[in-house]
């Protein structure tokens, strides 16, 4: 985490700093599960003037991320889908994660894409049981920009004091935001 800091007071002012967000959102939706906030809230800070802006650049590298990472399970699930589950996950998850996503399968893409769960296997299982595109990228977008435009809520209202806020509130946080969600549906 420490190395992810540093890196990111580098890219503060680069002239690629946006493209840089999105590329970053793009890598952790699909194949690095390091959490992306790490990298945000200290950006977020920093860049005030470019605060929602971050926020939608982090949201729609997801977004290319996922339909990307549903590509993979719908086109290559026989060839991919055993590599992926047992790097993020195991064969009885991801079972239960395909149940799942043939039952409520929007409802669950949007509580895996608040809650901290790797989302690569809720991407992978949408492919592979060929769970409908638009509902997955809608239901992708609204929890992704429920988790981004949050973190730049919390920026905006509580400034330099944001990181320690989300730090001490995070779990809570999810856990009310999963409970909302799992509630709606």
């Amino acid at each position: 985490m420490g190395r992810i800091k540093e890196k990111t007071h580098k890219m503060i002012h680069s002239k690629n700093m946006l493209t840089g967000i999105t590329l970053a959102s793009f890598l952790e939706s699909t194949i690095v599960p390091v959490p992306l906030e790490a990298m945000l809230i200290p950006l977020m800070q920093a860049r005030r003037e470019r605060l929602w802006l971050i926020a939608l650049m982090a949201t729609l590298g997801c977004i290319v991320g996922a339909v990307f990472g549903y590509a993979m399970g719908y086109f290559l699930f026989d060839l991919v889908g055993d590599w992926f589950i047992q790097t993020f996950s195991n064969q009885e998850q991801f079972d239960r994660v395909k149940q799942q996503m043939q039952s409520q399968g929007f409802w669950f893409v949007m509580t895996v894409g608040i809650s901290p769960v790797p989302f690569q296997i809720a991407m992978l299982a949408a492919g592979a049981t060929k769970f409908s595109l638009l509902y997955f990228v809608l239901a992708t977008a609204v929890a992704r920009s429920v988790r981004y435009f949050g973190l730049a809520a919390v920026v905006y209202i509580a400034g330099n004091k944001a990181e320690a806020l989300i730090k001490r509130y995070k779990v809570l946080a999810v856990i009310g935001l999963t409970a909302v969600v799992v509630l709606l549906w």
